[in-house]
């Protein structure tokens, strides 16, 4: 089966996707097209109309090869990414059954898997993005790519924008969000519809790490996994491996 497919591959009965798969991206398919329920990130709702996304399928979050598996799919995502639309992200759902998990649980593993697929990354970390989580312009890379990661999972249940059934990330490389900004007066006007479809959506009130991108105070990370309350890492889980521990 290919790594990454679009949507008229999932449906299609020759390639023979387990059931879970299916499901994964019909329920994902209809939270983007729901007409009552706005779901919150219009350019998300956009790129979904547009078929500009590519989807991945991974064993569960806490199965050993999840890492691998996950680093593969971004890795050929990345390679092909700009001939896929303006608007593209790469949407990864997991084998998710693991019902008793916490939020927590899921808040670990989610870091986890960042770090271990950065440590498989065999090219440098762009020079223009500093390493220490803790500054304002720090952003995901993976094989030179700059990366928003988005995670929603099967145990937020207040904060409705990031509940899914299964473990699930959405990927958007930067150069998307950049076009974006390419037109700041159409972007300005967009960020108060995403906040009023955001309060309509979710039963908690938006969260206060919700910050632009490289502004005064932003850590991005935060924004990475936002847990069901307003509360946030005291610190950044993310490891990326340093060359001599590479080489060890």
């Amino acid at each position: 089966m290919p790594l990454l497919l679009q949507d008229s591959e999932i449906e299609n009965e020759a390639l023979g996707l387990e059931q879970w798969k299916k499901d994964a991206y019909r329920t994902f398919a209809s939270k983007m097209s729901d007409r009552v329920a706005l779901f919150p990130c219009i350019p998300a709702t956009q790129a979904f109309a547009r078929r500009h996304l590519r989807y991945g399928y991974v064993s569960s979050p806490w199965h050993a090869s999840a890492g691998r598996e996950l680093g593969d799919i971004m890795a050929e995502y990345g390679g092909s990414s700009r001939s896929f639309g303006e608007y593209s992200s790469l949407i990864v759902f997991f084998n998710t059954d693991e019902a008793d998990k916490s939020v927590s649980a899921y808040e670990a593993v989610f870091w986890e898997l960042l770090s271990k697929v950065s440590r498989s990354d065999k090219v440098p970390w762009p020079s223009d993005i500093p390493e220490d989580t803790e500054q304002a312009t720090w952003e995901y890379c993976y094989e030179g790519e700059r990366y928003f990661v988005y995670c929603a999972t099967p145990a937020h249940t207040y904060r409705r924008s990031r509940h899914f059934p299964y473990f699930m990330l959405a990927l958007t490389p930067r150069w998307v969000l950049d076009e974006w900004h390419r037109h700041p007066r159409k972007a300005a006007a967009i960020v108060p519809r995403i906040r009023s479809r955001l309060a309509a959506y979710d039963e908690a009130p938006a969260h206060p790490e919700l910050k632009p991108y490289g502004s005064q105070g932003n850590l991005e990370y935060k924004q990475y996994f936002l847990r069901d309350d307003d509360t946030s890492l005291a610190g950044c889980p993310f490891h990326r491996a340093t060359d001599k521990e590479n080489a060890d």
